[in-house]
């Protein structure tokens, strides 16, 4: 989808969940548009599952500053052959643990042998792609799940295991953190636009860490 047809998207799923959901809206209201995915062509799928699988269990800045070590080692050039060509010694120096740097490179195997064709994920379903980069081992659901709302910029996904987006579905909507099988459920009503509402839940913790920190320093 062009850019300016994949923002007008975005725009109407927030405008509807603004519709139906008043918290939606109050989130929509003071966090502004919801930003998913990256521009047409600015990276490629093996860039975007190698730094989902760094960004794994990790805090942003810590991740980010790992990642950017990654494409360092890779002289920028973050593909299959390239990654391939390291050695695991060079693969873990900007600080990969050796579980994702096995990751990283089963991925790299798999993609530059045709078993894990990439850029024929666009046109699957959902469910079909989890399924497939979770056959890559240490690439689970969240993994794929990222994959699809930040990469391929699939509208309507929900990731119930994300702990960020249970906490802040607890504070945007005011209950006790859900638990990940309770906010499966939860989600049935920002069908089918469940990737924006919970890229608000995001902005949620965001807010409120913001405050607590005013309110510690102010």
């Amino acid at each position: 989808m062009p850019d300016a047809a994949f923002d007008a998207a975005v725009a109407a799923a927030t405008a509807e969940l603004a519709r139906l959901d008043p918290v939606m809206a109050r989130l929509a209201e003071k966090a502004g548009p919801a930003r998913l995915g990256q521009r047409r062509g600015q990276r490629s799928h093996f860039w975007a599952l190698c730094e989902s699988v760094v960004y794994q269990q990790l805090a942003g800045k810590a991740a980010a500053a790992i990642f950017g070590r990654f494409v360092e080692a890779v002289a920028g050039d973050v593909t299959p052959e390239r990654v391939l060509a390291l050695s695991e010694e060079e693969l873990r120096a900007p600080g990969l643990s050796g579980a994702k740097a096995r990751c990283i490179r089963a991925l790299a195997e798999r993609a530059a042998s045709g078993a894990l064709p990439l850029e024929d994920l666009d046109d699957l379903p959902d469910d079909e792609i989890v399924a497939a980069l979770s056959a890559v081992p240490g690439i689970g659901r969240w993994t794929a799940e990222m994959f699809l709302i930040f990469q391929l910029r699939r509208l309507d996904v929900w990731p119930c295991d994300d702990l960020g987006v249970r906490t802040g579905y607890g504070i945007a909507f005011g209950v006790v953190t859900p638990t990940p099988r309770e906010l499966a459920t939860l989600g049935d009503g920002f069908r089918p636009f469940r990737s924006v509402a919970a890229w608000y839940c995001w902005r949620a913790v965001e807010r409120a860490r913001g405050a607590a920190a005013t309110a510690v320093t102010g």
